[in-house]
């Protein structure tokens, strides 16, 4: 069987960037039901942090990395909806692995990518416009959303709020975002966010009930999780949502249900990509309904930081001191 030649950034046990090391690797035929894809630009996502730390515990070694955009180089067996020679895309295959030139992986969660959609904008908006879409238009509060609606999104200036505050102002909503700088406040006001908090200098609880009359939110999309946690409740309506879909400021506490039973019969959710992405048409369906927004023009990916894949480790320490703004990508 032919192989082929790529680097990936690897690693052999959990831990800092330090651990983070380029190797070469072989990369063979993809068996039934795969696709070989050669990676013209890779996403970069908090998560890959998460796998990297061993907050998510992974198996070892690991290649880190959840998407990427390429060119199909093979096909396996069965699969049908892509031939060699595609422009493809993808995330949460639930294999990590894209921080490399070449991989053979699953071919369920790779969509082809329109032409009008450049490889670096596939690799940088498939995680975080596809997280994008499951929340906004999946992950609602029991008495829905509509135009007018207010919503809380903290780290709004990050790669998935940026997505957000255009995507939530194209549906009519008011999105009240947090962020820690004067700076990535107005970076989400000129992307959409009808109102801006700065955490760092202003208490995000009396400025959501000052903003929204007293009422609160119906929903909080909370990518932050310990440090916004406690203080995201009481910034919600009787019977709101609080959507917990990240841990950047580290794990949610435990925490007593009755809580949610004092503060207005409140509902909690941890959702995931792979649960909302379960079937290769569910994630088509998906991925085309960021595909028709992005191409519209109603939402712009902004890459903010690019890195040779070569420097993936000065990519994480940057992510982890929160530089960055928008999505970052490696090249290869």
């Amino acid at each position: 069987m032919a192989t082929f030649k790529s680097r990936a950034v690897r690693i052999t046990q959990h831990g800092g960037p330090e651990q983070m090391q380029l190797v070469e690797t072989e990369v063979g035929e993809p068996g039934p039901g795969e696709v070989r894809i050669r990676h013209h630009a890779i996403g970069l996502n908090f998560i890959d942090t998460y796998q990297r730390s061993g907050l998510y515990p992974m198996a070892m070694p690991l290649t880190l990395g959840g998407e990427g955009a390429g060119v199909i180089e093979a096909v396996g067996e069965g699969v049908t909806h892509l031939q060699v020679g595609d422009r493809a895309a993808y995330a949460g295959s639930g294999q990590p692995g894209s921080y490399c030139d070449l991989r053979v992986m699953p071919a369920m969660s790779v969509c082809r990518l329109p032409d009008a959609i450049s490889f670096e904008t596939g690799a940088a908006m498939m995680l975080k416009g596809l997280t994008a879409q499951y929340l906004l238009k999946r992950t609602r509060p029991v008495e829905g959303l509509e135009p007018g609606d207010y919503l809380l999104w903290h780290a709004a200036a990050g790669g998935v709020g940026l997505i957000a505050c255009q995507w939530a102002k194209a549906l009519g909503y008011r999105l009240i975002g947090t962020a820690g700088s004067d700076e990535k406040c107005a970076l989400a006001l000129a992307n959409g966010a009808a109102h801006m908090i700065n955490y760092r200098t202003e208490d995000f609880v009396a400025r959501v009930r000052e903003i929204t009359g007293g009422a609160g939110v119906k929903v909080v999309y909370d990518s932050v999780g310990k440090d916004t946690w406690g203080q995201s409740l009481d910034c919600l309506q009787p019977l709101g949502l609080m959507v917990s879909f990240g841990n950047s400021s580290g794990a949610v506490p435990p925490f007593a249900p009755g809580v949610l039973a004092q503060k207005g019969s409140l509902y909690v959710t941890r959702p995931t990509l792979a649960s909302h992405a379960r079937t290769r048409e569910r994630t088509q369906a998906m991925a085309d309904e960021l595909f028709a927004v992005v191409a519209s023009g109603q939402v712009k990916i902004h890459i903010d930081q690019r890195y040779p894949l070569e420097q993936a480790a000065q990519a994480h320490r940057d992510l982890e001191a929160r530089l960055t703004t928008g999505s970052s990508i490696l090249l290869p």
